[in-house]
Parts: structure tokens; C-alpha cells; sequence
């Protein structure tokens, strides 16, 4: 047996899914932590961008699968927004929530923070927007439950993702005209 028959086994067995029941925001959000260390850094001390994003993939994707139950791909990494630098010996946590969900994707807004265990500071270093694709057992796009507020601050969030996506969507539009 090759050794990653069995992860594929596994990955292969998708739960039913009700469509028709929506999901909070709250049920899939995902807090994810890791310290800095040498090989994450650079001879400044700082931490690769490229750390940082691969972190915030990999966390990002966890409240996608778990809102779609689904495994999802990156379709779009919308923003990226560097503030401040990490620096090795920090703490570097990336807090994801769904903002919005399509019907075969969901946005995932993330902000990262990085945190001296020394002094107790906290920073903000950077921000995304990642946008998943959930996939069927054949590979393809799959419909995904929807997301529904469970509060007025969850209301809030989905409507300015949803305004936020219809600006794309027309800077895309007026991009696609500039390069047919």
C-alpha cells in the first residue's frame, strides 16, 4: 500500500450535506498560533511574507472545509495587506471568519497578529481576503450551505462583504475590457 492511500481513502468519504440549513459565522471561525523560529525568518530577524501567507492558506481553509464539510481550494487571494513586520520569537496568530458565501465559495477575511511573549505587545502585522472554492467528489465546484447571521454584528460583516463583492465584480468587468 503506498503510504498516502489511506489519507486519500479517508479524504474521499464526504458526509451528506443540507444545503438548505444556513451556518454562522461563529460555527466555522478558526484561530490558529505558532512561534516564529529561525528558519522562518530572515538575516534581519524578520519573518518571510511568504511564512506569513502560506500560514494564512492553511488557516484560512480550515473555516472554509468546515463551513462547506467539503475540501476546498484557493481561488483567489483578493487582498493581502502587510502593516508590520513579524519577528522571529514572536507569536504570530491568524484569526479567520467566513464573510461571505457564494454557491460554490466562500470568502474568508483573516487578520494576523504578532505578539512579543516577553513584553506582551501585540501587533497587527497584516490582513486578507481568501476566496475557497468548495469541491464535489469528482473534483468540481459544489454548492455550499449558506451563512446566515446569527446577530446583528454577523448581519454587518456578510453586508459588507457582499458590497465589497459587487465592487469586484465591476473592477473585474472594467479590467476585462481593458484586456480582452
Amino acid at each position: 500500500m503506498q503510504p498516502f492511500d489511506d489519507i486519500k481513502a479517508r479524504a474521499m468519504r464526504f458526509p451528506e450535506v443540507d444545503l438548505t440549513k444556513g451556518r454562522s459565522i461563529a460555527y466555522s471561525r478558526s484561530v490558529t498560533r505558532r512561534i516564529m523560529e529561525l528558519i522562518d525568518g530572515n538575516s534581519q530577524g524578520n519573518v518571510h511574507g511568504g511564512v506569513i501567507m502560506r500560514m494564512v492558506d492553511e488557516a484560512a481553509a480550515i473555516v472554509a472545509i468546515k463551513h462547506s464539510q467539503r475540501p476546498c481550494v484557493t481561488a483567489r487571494v483578493e487582498r493581502f495587506d502587510f502593516v508590520a513586520p513579524a519577528y522571529i520569537g514572536n507569536v504570530v496568530t491568524v484569526d479567520c471568519a467566513l464573510n461571505y458565501v457564494g454557491r460554490t465559495s466562500m470568502e474568508v477575511g483573516v487578520e494576523v497578529t504578532a505578539e512579543d511573549l516577553m513584553t506582551g505587545e501585540v501587533r497587527k502585522i497584516a490582513s486578507s481576503y481568501v476566496i475557497y472554492v468548495a469541491l464535489n467528489e469528482q473534483g468540481k465546484p459544489t454548492p455550499v450551505p449558506p451563512l446566515e447571521p446569527a446577530d446583528e454584528e454577523e448581519a454587518a460583516r456578510i453586508e459588507r462583504a457582499r458590497i465589497r463583492r459587487q465592487h469586484m465584480k465591476r473592477l473585474d468587468e472594467e479590467l476585462e475590457k481593458l484586456h480582452p
